[in-house]
């Protein structure tokens, strides 16, 4: 079994469900699934970390304390289950204002392995999208694509440079695969 020095994770589609621009607590809810699949997950790794684009926040459609409250929620509700969350990246940028911390671009990365002293040769980053994908390939990661949130209908696009290491229904399964 392979050990990683950290596993990035996004967050909409992939730990929880995505509505669409969750704008408060109320509707954030984790997959039933979530919390199980990061268990399995602590054999293969004891560093979490969540890398997400937040772009509600630029457009206007999220209040930035309202996202701050759902990540406190996420890392208290970690903590209660012993899972080795240390800590959630996001990046507020609209699109169309994109800095190089906003997915596909590597910038969150870059800020965690210098923040964490991780060499992400030796990292994984779990997501449903192709921009989950994209900065772990350029960084040298493995990759996992799971088909919850947009996965089923990004893995159809995909092209070859672009195929993650591993593609699994969902975080449970990706984490069975993995841990054995």
């Amino acid at each position: 079994m392979h050990k990683y020095d950290c596993i990035f994770f996004d967050r909409d589609g992939t730990v929880n469900y995505d509505p669409g621009y969750i704008s408060s607590i109320k509707e954030f809810k984790f997959f039933e699934y979530t919390i199980n699949a990061f268990s399995l997950f602590k054999s293969i790794s004891n560093k979490f970390i969540i890398i997400t684009n937040q772009s509600g926040v630029g457009r206007g459609l999220i209040k930035e304390c309202d996202l701050i409250e759902i990540n406190n929620h996420i890392m208290n509700e970690c903590a209660k289950h012993k899972i080795p969350l240390i800590k959630i990246y996001y990046c507020s940028d609209h699109p169309d204002y994109a800095s190089n911390d906003r997915k596909p671009n590597p910038g969150m990365f870059l800020k965690a392995s210098e923040e964490f002293n991780l060499d992400l040769s030796n990292c994984l980053m779990v997501g449903d999208s192709i921009y989950d994908i994209q900065p772990a390939n350029k960084l040298g990661m493995d990759s996992m694509m799971v088909l919850t949130g947009n996965g089923k209908d990004h893995y159809g696009k995909l092209i070859k440079k672009d195929m993650p290491n591993y593609c699994t229904e969902n975080i449970l399964t990706g984490a069975r695969l993995l841990a054995g």
